[in-house]
This record gives C-alpha cells, sequence and structure tokens, in this order.
C-alpha cells in the first residue's frame, strides 16, 4: 500500500502514565548526566512540569542537549511531552496562560464542552507550544540557512498536505525580500525543479510527521544536486531530519479533535516566519526596494483615500 501523500497523525506520543515509575525504573540505564536530570525531575516533578528545558538545565546542572536526549530515552519526541506527561501523572497540569485563563494543558476536548472552554484551551496549547518552539530552536541553524537563502541563487520550498501551507507561508516571506523562491506541493513538479538546483542554492521541506514519503524523496533529489537541505519538522532524528543538512525543530503539541499537524501549524509559522525574517535582516536595502516596488506596482488597485472633512 503506497503512502498517503498528507502527513499522517498516526505518530502518536507516548502515553503519560506512570512516566515517573518509568524514569525510576530506568535509573540503572542513565548515563551521569542523564541521572541528574533524572533526580531532579524526582525530586519536584510539579517543577518540572513548570519548567522551560532551559530551566531545567540549569536546575540539573545540564545541557539542553542533555534534557531532549533524557527525553529520547523515555521515548517522547521532546521535552513538550515529557512535561505534558509529567504534569498529567501529578495531577497538576494546571497552567495560567498570559490571559489569566486557567486550562489543564494535558486535558482532551470532549464533545459536550462549551466554545468558550475550547477557545481557552486551544490557546493555551498554542501558546506553550510557541513557547516550547522557543526553547528548543535552534538559534545557530537557523542563521546558517538564513546566511545561505540570503545569498542564494534559488531556493525551493517543499510540502504537502496540511504541510503546503507553511511552505507556501514561507515561500511567500522570501519573495517579499526579493529571494528568487519557489513553492512546490506536488512531487512531480518538485522533483523537476529540484533536479535542476546546484551548491548555489537552498531546498527547505516542510514536513510536520518528517516520514512524508514524497517530501523526503523532493529534498534527497535537491541534496543530490548539491543543494543545502533543511528541514522544519517537529520530530527529531526522524527520517527528513537525517537526510537533511539543518533541522529545524519545531514543538508539537496534541488537543482533541485536532490531527498533530494542525496542531503544531503555529509553531511550523514561527520557524517560517524566523527564519525569512533573519534573510530580510541581511537582504535589507534589497527587501526594501521590492516592498516599495510591489507598493507601486499596485497602487493603482487600491481604492482612493476619502476626501478631507470639511
Amino acid at each position: 500500500m503506497s503512502r498517503s501523500i498528507t502527513d499522517t497523525a498516526d505518530d502518536v506520543l507516548p502515553t503519560p502514565t506512570g512516566v515517573l515509575d518509568r524514569i525510576r525504573s530506568q535509573a540503572g540505564e542513565f548515563s551521569e548526566a542523564l541521572s541528574r536530570v533524572a533526580e531532579q525531575v524526582l525530586a519536584d516533578p510539579e517543577a518540572a512540569a513548570r519548567a522551560t528545558i532551559m530551566d531545567l538545565a540549569e536546575l540539573s546542572g545540564t545541557s539542553p542537549g542533555t534534557i531532549t536526549r533524557f527525553c529520547r530515552h523515555l521515548g517522547y519526541d521532546g521535552y513538550a511531552a515529557l512535561r505534558v506527561a509529567i504534569a498529567t501523572e501529578t495531577g497538576r497540569a494546571s497552567a495560567r496562560s498570559e490571559t489569566g485563563w486557567d486550562v489543564n494543558i494535558g486535558q482532551e476536548i470532549s464533545p459536550g464542552d462549551p466554545l468558550e472552554q475550547v477557545l481557552k484551551q486551544l490557546i493555551t496549547v498554542d501558546a506553550a507550544m510557541l513557547r516550547d518552539t522557543v526553547d528548543t530552536l535552534d538559534l545557530d541553524a537557523v542563521e546558517r540557512v538564513a546566511a545561505k537563502v540570503a545569498s542564494a541563487r534559488r531556493v525551493d520550498v517543499y510540502g504537502v498536505g496540511s504541510s503546503a501551507i507553511v511552505a507556501r507561508e514561507l515561500q511567500m516571506g522570501f519573495y517579499r525580500t526579493g529571494v528568487a523562491a519557489w513553492a512546490w506541493t506536488e512531487v512531480h513538479d518538485a522533483l523537476a525543479s529540484a533536479a535542476l538546483l546546484g551548491g548555489e542554492d537552498v531546498a527547505i521541506a516542510v514536513s510536520h510527521s518528517g516520514a512524508t514519503a514524497e517530501t523526503i524523496e523532493m529534498l534527497t533529489e535537491a541534496g543530490s544536486r548539491g543543494a543545502l537541505t533543511v528541514a522544519i519538522t517537529a520530530r527529531h532524528g526522524s527520517p527528513i531530519a537525517e537526510i537533511a543538512d539543518v533541522e529545524l525543530l519545531s514543538a508539537a503539541r496534541r488537543t482533541g479533535f485536532r490531527a498533530d499537524m494542525l496542531a503544531t501549524r503555529h509553531a511550523q509559522l514561527l520557524v517560517a516566519d524566523l527564519v525569512h525574517i533573519a534573510v530580510a535582516q541581511r537582504r535589507f536595502p534589497e527587501t526594501m526596494e521590492a516592498l516599495e516596488s510591489r507598493a507601486r506596482a499596485v497602487v493603482g488597485h487600491r481604492p482612493a483615500p476619502p476626501p478631507p472633512r470639511t
């Protein structure tokens, strides 16, 4: 059976039940650094549930990379998933967002929930996901991608299914800065374009799961032609991250009635926005010229301003 061209939602996060017992039972398998993380989590699970990845690294005397390895060892895709699991198990997953709402970040939306509660749940989860992305995103990797895109001959952006939305947004951001960029969402067109890339070019693939066969094929073709390949994904170590030269990670959380790839879209858009703004910074004169040229080109299609009041 062939794989669907859409990012699947079948990659389910490990069940949060018993995460603390799991940490205790695997104590003998941890390295010295991972043991320090485990001791910190077990000593104060509620604090771990509230802490950012940077906070936990500081508390345990380790690094964010060690925290990420700790999560992988326990079977979680990243720190966001582990934090929700700990919070859910301790029964204290109540998180107060900047709006002052109290919502359980591990709670699933049920059919009978009023829309006010659903709205609060969505904004809390999305805000937490954006914060997790900020905590885990490798800014040095963003700098590397932006520097290459700013001087690239051309840029291809690939994405199918729901990831096509983010791919088009990123391509539009590059377009506004005057970068020659194309968004490809159909595998045949994308492969034909990728075959024309070279060492002066950049190819960026967007895939929530990191396992979409068509997107992997697109990026592989671009890489075989010498282009710098970049993966924007929520799955560290996924197939597409493994073949990419640069991995840009976004966070992911699950909320009832939302597929994974929809829940993660805002986090992926945050990464895309940061990349395109970093490119604009490096091409500031060209970006301003492009914006002004675009404004002049469409001015005739804008309504005339209302006459001044007398």
